[in-house]
């Protein structure tokens, strides 16, 4: 019998599939057509572990099983290549981002091919080719017509390590998404995306998305959108006027303070001309340094200092005291907020800060009314809270009551209704050199000027030194950077920054359907065939990636470049393959385990595969086990040698409906499983099926055996192909397993004609009965009684017991 050697198997199949291309999908098909793929990944010089193999287990099931149910399938790669860590590596070894870089696309696509990714290399891309970013830098000049891109003078985080900047969310709890060091604020002038025009669109689209709901709450949340007032009010003393944004408004004649964002650029004004200026501008910058560097975790203590200024109250007699208070954010709504006893923060701000409080609004229970009256607690329900000033409100139930309020603040001149939004413009400068260089041209006369289409691609130059200087390398480069202005012909010179990595990868899934276009960035008609994507696999980037291309796709949808206005159907948000020790798998930790090593080790790229499918549900954490892919292997292995013994043995006729129920019984169940993504149950399904298989073929072969082992193999294939296909082959099949007809079943030939029920007597198996499927308790029973071999151990005794257990088992008991 032939042995199971995946490292003889494996190769031979990866060069027929390379050789033959059956994974190229034509933009054309009698077939539905299904594109499916993973988030790109970023070419690190570390190359894959297996935790970031698991995402291509996920997307090349998917691929396998949609090619074997009838669709065209479209799986394609492509490589994030744009980023900091080449750079860094640049910085240390002079070894230039381009070199690097390529190598490193080399060692991945390797990984790739050794384990049997079904990709179209065809379509394969690079974010860092001048025949991409040229594109990217295309799609720039067309924001920029449309006025969704700008440059302004803003004070933005800045990572003093990587001396770049970064947007909002790329500072995670006041460190660098990259590098993990503190970031600052720095004010510079800086190129943005107008997303916020986009605020509505993506919130209207978001709930109908198929869509994890922790990834659509999460989109929501960072978008922000809050209904609300604007209240303006004078400084006392001062010629100066505040204006504040309150989207909990109900109770508002309950202020009685105001705050305003320790790093607010009003500030400065607020305080010249306050004795103690320079203290508190230096408190207020501690705040937020404080808040900077601890992230939220530094907002679990309120903070404030008081700035010597008071507003006048619109409603009321006495100043509301201005105080800087380190909750309050310069990025929402206005950066200053009045401040009541009906909200947690305020009221414990005020109780800390010795700040008067005024409630206006109470529970209908009147004990608890007298409770919060008298600041036993904080009272803030705006729905159900009852209002008890001013006399237009009074008794009046605070939600019930919100548009009237609003109706009544804007009617008497004291507010205006208005929307904000939590999210805030996409910054994308980056003072660094690894990155699609910003279209732009500065000129004395015309001001900022896009080049023109016909001159793009503006080519990143050749440096020698990639250090940055506190601004980009690119401004170092005098003879790249002066050039003559599109517009007039005279002197200018190009933008220095380039743009975030994000802006590459927010447009890859439609060069993915036109990549060798080199005249537009893809055609209408290719992506009016191939999208939206149906299905987006990935586990990181819940908003920024997600939510920059979701913007952009709109703004191509209203370009009329795209069918529709979401580009990606179905998103897949899978879990972590952690190490061994239950720790996140990384190279310091040195607990990254190389799926290299694993095929190498004997084990093969199909026993890799599986067993990540097999480790739990895609979208929950699991732990890489050496001893599981071990087990893994060994069903492999069981699956290769049932069907060598099939092959080889003598086979009689005769018809088994156990066998033919079993073959209809397991399809359907991991037809179902994969289809709903569950491939740890659908593998596990396989397994059973096999050990019944064992089972069965005590009996010995018959030629009735051929279709259940067929189905076997081919629901194998999803998740160990190379052995699928050798099997195929071997068992006389000459055409692609890959576009073979995903077996189905009979739900009438589900449950068999017979079946077989094991009969113990004391405990002990003695017997086996071929017995109707349907038949009765007391036949089944009369029947076990009767057998040869029970009587012998039953003999003269009487059976004091005879229990059955349906379809399954006859227990005999005698004394």
């Amino acid at each position: 019998m032939k042995r199971f050697t995946p490292s003889e198997i494996e190769p031979k199949w990866q060069k027929i599939w390379a050789d033959d291309e059956r994974y190229r999908a034509p933009d054309e098909s009698d077939k539905p057509k299904y594109y499916v793929t993973g988030m790109f990944p970023y070419p690190s010089g570390a190359g894959m572990h297996t935790g970031h193999f698991f995402e291509h287990s996920i997307v090349d099931a998917v691929a396998r099983y949609k090619r074997a149910t009838g669709h065209n399938v479209m799986y394609p790669m492509g490589w994030d290549a744009f980023g900091l860590p080449a750079e860094n590596y640049a910085i240390k070894t002079g070894t230039a981002p381009a070199v690097s870089t390529e190598q490193n696309i080399a060692n991945f696509t390797n990984q790739l091919q050794r384990v049997g990714a079904s990709i179209d290399w065809s379509r394969e891309i690079t974010t860092s080719h001048p025949d991409y970013y040229r594109w990217t830098q295309w799609v720039f000049t067309k924001f920029y017509e449309r006025g969704l891109a700008y440059q302004k003078e803003a004070s933005q985080w800045w990572c003093p390590v990587d001396k770049t900047v970064l947007a909002n969310e790329q500072v995670e709890d006041g460190k660098c998404w990259r590098c993990g060091s503190e970031v600052e604020k720095k004010s510079m002038k800086q190129w943005f995306f107008k997303i916020t025009d986009y605020a509505d669109a993506l919130l209207e689209e978001t709930p109908a998305l198929n869509w994890p709901e922790k990834i659509k709450t999460a989109q929501t949340n960072w978008i922000g959108k809050s209904d609300g007032i604007i209240y303006k009010n004078k400084v006392r003393d001062t010629d100066l006027e505040i204006e504040s944004f309150s989207a909990h408004f109900e109770a508002f004649t309950a202020n009685t303070f105001v705050v305003i964002a320790p790093d607010h650029p009003f500030l400065p004004a607020l305080v010249d001309g306050v004795d103690n200026a320079d203290e508190i501008l230096a408190a207020a910058k501690e705040m937020v340094i404080k808040r900077d560097s601890e992230g939220p975790g530094s907002l679990a203590n309120v903070e404030g200092i008081f700035t010597g200024r008071n507003a006048i109250d619109i409603f009321g007699d006495e100043d509301l005291p201005i105080w800087i208070a380190n909750y309050a954010l310069a990025d929402y709504g206005t950066g200053i907020v009045l401040c009541s006893a009906h909200d947690e923060r305020d009221f414990e701000f005020a109780q800390k800060y010795g700040i008067r409080l005024k409630p206006t609004m109470v529970p209908i229970d009147p004990i608890e009314a007298e409770k919060v009256k008298n600041l036993e607690y904080c009272f803030t329900d705006m729905a159900d809270g009852v209002l008890i000033e001013p006399k237009a409100f009074e008794g009046k139930i605070a939600g019930s009551h919100r548009q009237e309020i609003v109706k009544y603040l804007e009617h008497e001149g004291y507010a205006t209704s208005t929307i904000k939004y939590k999210m805030r413009d996409w910054l994308i400068s980056r003072q660094r050199y690894w990155g699609a260089p910003i279209p732009v041209i500065h000129c004395e006369k015309d001001g900022a000027v896009t080049v023109p289409e016909k001159d793009l691609p503006v080519l990143l130059p050749e440096v020698e030194d990639y250090e940055p200087k506190g601004e980009s390398v690119l401004a170092s480069q005098h003879e790249w950077v002066n050039t003559t202005c599109p517009t007039c012909g005279g002197p200018a010179k190009r933008e220095t920054d380039t743009m975030d990595g994000y802006a590459c990868s927010s447009w890859y899934l439609l060069r993915y359907t036109d990549p060798q276009n080199d005249q537009a960035a893809w055609a209408p008609e290719k992506a009016k065939y191939w999208t939206p994507i149906d299905m987006y696999v990935g586990g990181d980037h819940a908003v920024a990636h997600l939510l920059y291309v979701r913007f952009w796709n709109h703004v191509f949808y209203d370009m009329g470049l795209v069918p529709t206005k979401e580009p990606v159907g179905q998103l897949v948000y899978h879990g972590l393959i952690q190490a061994e020790d239950g720790r996140k798998m990384s190279k310091s930790l040195g607990n990254v385990v190389d799926p290299l090593e694993v095929i190498d080790a004997g084990y093969g790229a199909d026993a890799l595969r599986t067993f990540e499918l097999f480790l739990g549900p895609i979208n929950e954490n699991s732990n890489w086990s050496s001893k599981g892919i071990a087990g893994v292997h060994r069903f492999l292995n069981r699956v290769w040698t049932i069907t060598q013994e099939y092959m080889e043995a003598e086979k009689g006729d005769g018809e088994n409906t156990e066998l033919t129920a079993l073959q209809h019984k397991t399809i359907k169940k991991v037809t179902r499983d994969i289809e709903r993504l569950s491939f740890n149950t659908a593998i596990a399904a396989l397994m059973e099926y096999v050990n019944d298989l064992y089972k069965l073929k005590t009996s010995g072969f018959s030629n009735e055996w051929q279709a259940p082992i067929e189905s076997l193999v081919q629901m194998v294939q999803p998740f160990a192909p190379h052995l699928a296909a050798e099997l195929w082959q071997q068992l006389g099949h000459d055409g692609q397993l890959d576009f073979e007809a995903w077996p189905t079943w009979d739900e009438a030939r589900t449950v068999a004609d017979t079946i077989t029920v094991v009969v113990q007597v004391n405990g002990k198996v003695r017997a086996k009965l071929e017995v109707a499927a349907d038949a009765s308790e007391d036949s089944v029973k009369e029947a076990a009684l009767a057998e040869e071999n029970v009587q012998k151990f039953i003999g003269d005794k009487k059976p004091t017991k005879v229990i059955y257990v349906p379809g399954r088992l006859v227990s005999v008991v005698v004394k």
